[in-house]
């Protein structure tokens, strides 16, 4: 998709967006979880997987959305922390956002599935 312009993304938006899974690409929601910080020096946006497997949603860094038709979802969806990072224009579109309760827990799942806390130590 080289030669189209990004769009503008901003976290807790949910796009579609070309995916790349384990076995194949497959076109599918997903959630921008990257900050207009990273956005303002990178072409790219961080995306977490979306799915409507919510039964397979039952690890500490995963989240069934309780407000999944609001965020402009078809169906009940999970949040899964596989993150993965694709060139802003390979985002095909915005269909909604995720609600302030939905994103707080989204973002605890970030807390817990990342070394961002000041105590995660490296192994020597």
């Amino acid at each position: 998709m080289a030669g189209l312009s990004a769009l503008t993304v901003n976290p807790g938006d949910v796009v579609v967006a070309d995916f790349p899974g384990v076995r194949e690409t497959k076109r599918r929601p997903a959630l921008v979880v990257s900050t207009d910080d990273y956005h303002q020096t990178r072409p790219d946006a961080i995306l977490a997987v979306l799915t409507g497997q919510v039964a397979a949603a039952t690890q500490r860094t995963d989240h069934i959305l309780m407000d999944w038709s609001a965020a402009g979802l078809r169906r009940p969806t999970a949040y899964r922390t596989f993150l993965i990072t694709v060139p802003r224009e390979d985002i095909v579109a915005v269909i909604g956002r995720v609600s302030e309760r939905d994103w707080a827990e989204v973002q605890a799942c970030l807390r817990i599935s990342l070394a961002t806390d000041p105590a995660s130590q490296v192994s020597q």
